[in-house]
């Protein structure tokens, strides 16, 4: 009989994936070769209470796929709104290599996904940035753009909880950075926007942002939902991780287009971002919209694994 896998837990793979770690691992899957166009659809099979989430991907090297859960009603009973698990197989064999906490990947993956964007897309001068949330996307979203931009100094910080708001700032405060509780309205002094929310209409007017600011948008997978308006997308240089989830999963892209804002031939996507294939414009801002994707699990859980492997 053969040994169970190893199983990787949150606190493992917060230790052996660092955040600039995990923007390298999300660069690399671009530069070698895979193509997100290519990617199997999100499988998404309603559940009662809920939705069940199936996001297979492979590499030459890997085969993997997550298995989540979205249940909105777990906020009430103290309990994650989503929770999952990820299997990381062998990419010739497909035997078994891992076990990871998929809600630990999820949350460093996502970010990190977002900092491989602001990475190219953001001023290098980066000092303020506002979040929009204060849960774990948030702060990860924070550890993403100070991974990038070492320049940041200042976290601004938008929620409907002064609570929560008051523990967020605190918590960039100890980090080292200056904080303080903000209005949608305070990206008028933002380089980096990052909105990190369960939002399904715009959080700011985006006629307030400065034209040199760098827009991330992670919150939704839903067509119907958006956290940016769409006079974002007329202005904006906009990227997202492929065509074809941008078109099926993005609101904020799909809602644009509809409302005639934004046309699909302007869309570039992260893998050109990352090959230096897409040309800052100057005097626009740019936005990053992720829906997030299965290859991007893969490539960081993959990381996880080859550093938990190289320890013994």
């Amino acid at each position: 009989m053969s040994e169970a896998p190893p199983y990787i837990d949150a606190e493992a793979i917060a230790r052996l994936v660092p955040m600039s770690t995990a923007v390298e691992a999300v660069e690399a899957v671009l530069k070698t070769g895979l193509d997100p166009e290519a990617e199997s659809p999100r499988g998404v099979l309603e559940v009662p209470g809920g939705q069940l989430l199936l996001m297979p991907s492979a590499t030459a090297s890997y085969t993997g796929v997550k298995i989540a859960t979205v249940t909105p009603e777990n906020a009430a009973r103290d309990l994650p709104r989503v929770q999952g698990m990820y299997l990381l197989l062998d990419g010739t064999t497909h035997t078994p290599l891992a076990l990871l906490d998929g809600i630990a990947l999820t949350s460093l993956r996502t970010p990190a996904v977002s900092g491989a964007a602001i990475k190219h897309l953001a001023v290098p001068e980066t000092r303020r940035l506002l979040v929009f949330g204060t849960g774990p996307q948030a702060w990860g979203h924070v550890e993403a753009v100070r991974a990038v931009r070492p320049t940041l100094a200042h976290v601004d910080v938008v929620a409907r909880s002064p609570e929560r708001v008051a523990a967020f700032v605190d918590r960039c405060r100890a980090a080292g950075l200056s904080a303080a509780p903000a209005t949608p309205a305070d990206v008028a002094t933002a380089d980096v926007v990052c909105c990190c929310t369960t939002a399904r209409e715009p959080l700011f007017d985006s006629a307030l942002l400065p034209s040199h600011a760098t827009v991330a948008a992670v919150g939704s997978h839903e067509p119907d939902a958006r956290e940016v308006d769409e006079e974002l997308l007329r202005r904006g240089l906009v990227v997202a991780e492929s065509h074809e989830v941008a078109r099926r999963e993005c609101g904020d892209i799909v809602l644009a287009v509809s409302a005639g804002a934004f046309e699909m031939g302007r869309l570039r996507t992260l893998g050109e971002l990352v090959r230096g294939d897409v040309a800052m414009p100057a005097g626009r801002p740019r936005l990053f919209k992720s829906a997030g994707m299965a290859w991007e699990d893969l490539g960081v859980g993959a990381a996880a694994y080859e550093r938990w492997a190289s320890l013994g």
